[in-house]
């Protein structure tokens, strides 16, 4: 007899939501990761009282009723809205592109004049844009694009736009109102008491095994249970055999300051190629915090090398070619199921990550 039903590698979202829908049916879990917490990149250390969103900003936010009310069972969430700064040598502008922005930039203020300004520079691109600057400069003209769009992109993916392919910025959200709530969707927040408190409740009832990498005793592991729930890089489960997929990754350098208020604003965005990270973030602002100190995180994108964390899939054709081989592999796989961005090779918000999982539960405990 298999001693557990499910052994599941890699304790994410995804993990944690089929763990914990396996649990409620009866079913026993053993859990495998590499990392010494649970809860992959929305895990939160606690600092000077600060939930510290060890992994960068982690804010959730969907337009999906069932996934919304999923969590809000697990646990109470805060009336957090995303509405990020940008940076451009000290000049500060309003994300996502709105009003405030368009009047800073320009000193208009009705939509039509910012229009009007957009659209006169937009006109410089003629025919289908060949890469992602001129993707970028024909959706929001060239002043935009030269201090909010070039040097943060630049920064994230390591080389410059006019190398980069178009697709990747297929639409920036610009809107011609005065709102800076960066998100779209119906809902979003941050759990009350941080995401270790969803992340306590997914796994309840599991058995966890911490700083254990599977793939150092797969077939034992593989031995302990009837099926395999596998959440970690794709390419690894099959030793690379077609070649290394791609990844960005990120380097994080926190500092405790001794002040109340460090910047006023969960996440400020640095739009110039000269500094060298990407953002600051602020946690307490997450929370609304009161504390007398603040910490800080400043992140920098960086080129993923063996023994990083992977964070974003380089989406470029050749990736996905790569990917598209394996995933024929997994398709054939009997007791295996692939889930989660790194299984997926693909860029997952939290929403669409926990309905992935749930559309696998349903159809697992269906059977």
């Amino acid at each position: 007899m298999k001693k557990y039903d499910y052994v599941i590698v890699g304790a994410g979202l995804f993990a944690g939501v089929f763990a914990h829908e396996a649990i409620k049916r009866g079913k026993t879990c053993l859990v495998i990761e590499k990392r010494n917490h649970l809860g992959g990149n929305i895990y939160c250390e606690d600092v000077e009282g600060i939930h510290v969103h060890k992994y960068g900003a982690h804010i959730f936010h969907t337009s999906d009723k069932e996934v919304w009310q999923y969590v809000n069972e697990l646990v109470e969430f805060n009336r957090y809205t995303n509405s990020p700064v940008a940076n451009y040598k000290g000049e500060i502008y309003n994300m996502p592109f709105n009003m405030n922005t368009f009047s800073k930039m320009w000193g208009v203020f009705t939509p039509q004049q910012a229009k009007a300004k957009i659209d006169e520079q937009r006109s410089v691109i003629k025919g289908e844009p060949k890469n992602l600057e001129e993707q970028a400069i024909s959706l929001v003209g060239t002043d935009i694009y030269q201090k909010l769009v070039k040097g943060y992109t630049e920064k994230q993916w390591g080389r410059d736009c006019s190398e980069l392919p178009a697709f990747i910025i297929k639409r920036l959200p610009v809107r011609f109102t005065y709102d800076n709530n960066y998100f779209n969707d119906l809902y979003q927040g941050i759990p009350i008491g941080g995401y270790n408190v969803l992340i306590d409740k997914l796994f309840e009832g599991c058995d966890v095994k911490l700083s254990t990498d599977f793939n150092s005793d797969r077939e034992a592991f593989r031995a302990m249970g009837e099926k395999l729930v596998y959440t970690g890089m794709i390419d690894d489960y099959y030793n690379h055999q077609f070649g290394k997929l791609e990844y960005r990754s990120l380097k994080f350098e926190s500092e405790i300051l001794d002040e109340e208020n460090h910047q006023g604003v969960a996440v400020v965005n640095y739009t110039d190629r000269e500094t060298p990270y990407t953002r600051i973030i602020e946690h307490k602002h997450f929370e609304y915090g009161t504390q007398p100190k603040t910490v800080i995180t400043k992140e920098y994108p960086v080129t993923w090398q063996e023994g990083m964390e992977p964070y974003y899939p380089v989406n470029n054709e050749s990736n996905q070619a790569l990917y598209q081989k394996y995933a024929v592999l997994a398709e054939k796989e009997q007791n295996v199921i692939f889930g989660g961005r790194l299984a997926e090779y693909k860029y997952y918000d939290m929403d669409k990550v926990i309905a992935s999982a749930l559309s696998v539960t349903k159809k697992e405990f269906s059977k």
